[in-house]
């Protein structure tokens, strides 16, 4: 199984929008310029995170983006879908069905496909039970504490209001 970086971006986005007060939006340049991205390609992500109605962008001189929901709304696999999309990690290629020569069975059989189902299934569980609260709690352990005080200062630096 493998998963794009921009999940893990956007995931790491979304965790420093939460640092912002209320009226206030982070730039996207600062955003992606942090996560050490490139901006054009992150943009594209942001407007995905829009789409999914967990961002919302600001146009303008003092634009830039902020949460749409809370963070204990934002569910790590909410991003995942935002960013990758509702496809199966699993599709059978036929592998199976060809080794047996079953090329004109109606029925074609994939030994794989309900392990992979359920393993699929167990996966988007997990994502679905973490939120971005759950993670930015984490990050607030005392081994973070000064690295996170010091992230939420850059925060407040870029941040438009």
């Amino acid at each position: 199984m493998h998963m794009k970086t921009g999940v893990e971006q956007c995931v790491y986005a979304i965790f420093l929008l939460s640092m912002l007060p209320d009226k206030a939006v982070l730039p996207g340049e600062a955003i992606s310029q942090q996560l050490g991205t490139s901006p054009t390609y992150f943009q594209k992500l942001l407007r995905k995170l829009v789409s999914a109605d967990l961002i919302t962008s600001v146009p303008g001189v003092k634009g830039g983006f902020k949460l749409k929901k809370k963070t204990e709304d934002i569910r790590v696999y909410d991003i995942y879908i935002a960013i990758e999309g509702q496809q199966s990690l699993y599709s059978s290629s036929g592998i199976f069905r060809d080794m047996l020569e079953l090329r004109d069975d109606p029925d074609p059989c994939c030994l794989l496909a309900n392990l992979m189902e359920e393993a699929e299934s167990a996966w988007k569980t997990v994502l679905q039970r973490e939120t971005v609260a759950s993670i930015y709690d984490d990050a607030h352990r005392e081994r973070y504490k000064s690295k996170i005080e010091s992230l939420k200062n850059w925060v407040h630096e870029k941040m438009v209001v």
